[in-house]
């Protein structure tokens, strides 16, 4: 049988609190790139009260629910329903299917606080391969099962788990378009900007804390950016004449790459976040839009219309000098470079739809990853750089979509009324 392990490592890890004696535990590392890779069944009982372990609650089904949806939303998870085994913690877990089970059970200590215990046990052997306590106001529970469920991403890929990650993007829910943003399950969706106008292209800095953004609402298509960590003041940075499009941050956070038609053509500019001009990076070769950075910071890909039709072309930055990286189909927008630095993904234009492509940064023939009815627009990567995050649209309706790259089809994300586009992933949030 094939083997769908890349490699296994004898490793402890144990909490002290959990267990009175600390047992060896095999950490296995998946090869989650592969596209036939078998799903690993995982178990996840409704948490206890561990004053009450014998009653079964809302929010021990709420608090399982959750980290059942983080722990699949990564693809390589698949959980056993609670009714295979009867809702009984005290099962056969091995019997009734299960690779691993994760036990969680929560209380209350002397200060009122959430203490939330949760432990990953291979069901092979029954040994614990994760275990962790957490203590945190009640207000954090959500941010402790996703800490927990990337952790146990971790312990069996070798890579840190993307539940805590959000999604920005353009929604008309209000009547207008704005910046929303959503955590990756969808639990909080909140607008962040309220302009009543035109907003579009929201880019995240780095760090995740604040987003950069275009708003049409002065009657000029302006730069801003506005701080996450609140939603009601927001900091115009370019009001140039013409376009203040497309913002995009440089990994360190320290400039953006930006197009200005402040002199007619719309041009790219390098720039500080509060909106000082560094440099002018192209002049006058076309209609140049859409900046990506790649993750060493010394590139950037973007769209120029230079050769007749919009392509993808990369800059090396300190030189300046410019390749051109797709060649085949006549329009090919919206590139978005991968966190790992290997792959582009874009836009790109197929009869009379768009579809999405990946192409490697180094050039070569590019993969159509969407192939089906409708249009698929906007690009952006996960923090793992697994999965796309995409704009879908059927009979004028645009809903956000996901994929992973090496298979399993195209999953709609959030249910909310209103057309949603131009979204961005973010990087992984501080808990």
């Amino acid at each position: 049988m094939r083997q769908t392990f890349l490699k296994i490592t004898v490793f402890l890890l144990f909490l002290g609190s959990l267990l009175p004696t600390s047992p060896a535990k095999a950490i296995v590392y998946f090869d989650i790139t592969s596209a036939d890779l078998r799903k690993l069944p995982v178990a996840v009982p409704y948490f206890v009260n561990k004053y009450h372990p014998d009653k079964i609650t809302n929010k021990g089904r709420k608090m399982a629910d959750l980290l059942g949806r983080a722990l699949y939303l990564h693809g390589f998870i698949s959980i056993v329903p609670p009714s295979v085994y009867n809702y009984d913690r005290g099962t056969d877990w091995k019997e009734a299917g299960a690779d691993f089970v994760i036990l969680g059970g929560y209380g209350t200590d002397k200060k009122s606080d959430m203490v939330l215990e949760m432990r990953l046990i291979d069901t092979s052997d029954n040994r614990m391969v994760l275990g962790k306590r957490y203590r945190a106001p009640w207000s954090k529970n959500s941010d402790m099962i996703r800490k927990f469920c990337d952790e146990v991403i971790s312990q069996l890929t070798g890579t840190q788990g993307i539940s805590n990650t959000d999604i920005a993007f353009v929604s008309d829910k209000s009547g207008y378009k704005e910046v929303y943003v959503a955590d990756v399950l969808g639990e909080h969706v909140r607008q962040v900007t309220h302009h009543h106008n035109i907003t579009v292209s929201p880019r995240f800095s780095p760090d995740g804390t604040k987003l950069a953004y275009t708003s049409y609402h002065r009657g000029n298509p302006d730069l801003y950016i506005t701080s996450l960590k609140q939603s009601k003041t927001t900091k115009a940075i370019s009001w140039r004449k013409g376009l203040n499009m497309a913002p995009a941050w440089s990994p360190d956070g320290k400039t953006m790459v930006i197009t200005l038609s402040k002199d007619g053509n719309p041009d790219l500019f390098l720039m500080t976040p509060k909106g000082h001009i560094i440099r002018r990076l192209t002049k006058n070769a076309g209609i140049n839009v859409s900046a990506t950075w790649a993750p060493d910071g010394r590139r950037f890909a973007f769209v120029s219309d230079r050769s007749g039709t919009p392509q993808i072309y990369i800059m090396d930055l300190k030189t300046s000098a410019t390749r051109r990286l797709t060649y085949e189909g006549q329009e090919n927008t919206t590139p978005n470079w991968s966190p790992n630095g290997e792959l582009i993904a874009y836009t790109g234009r197929v009869g009379s739809t768009h579809q999405i492509f990946i192409i490697s940064a180094d050039g070569g023939q590019p993969t159509q990853l969407t192939q089906y009815w409708g249009d698929y627009e906007s690009p952006s990567w996960s923090p793992d750089s697994r999965q796309l995050v995409f704009s879908r649209s059927r009979n004028g309706k645009y809903k956000l979509c996901r994929m992973f790259i090496k298979g399993q089809g195209v999953i709609p994300m959030f249910p909310i009324k209103g057309n949603q586009r131009f979204p961005q992933w973010s990087p992984r949030l501080k808990y």
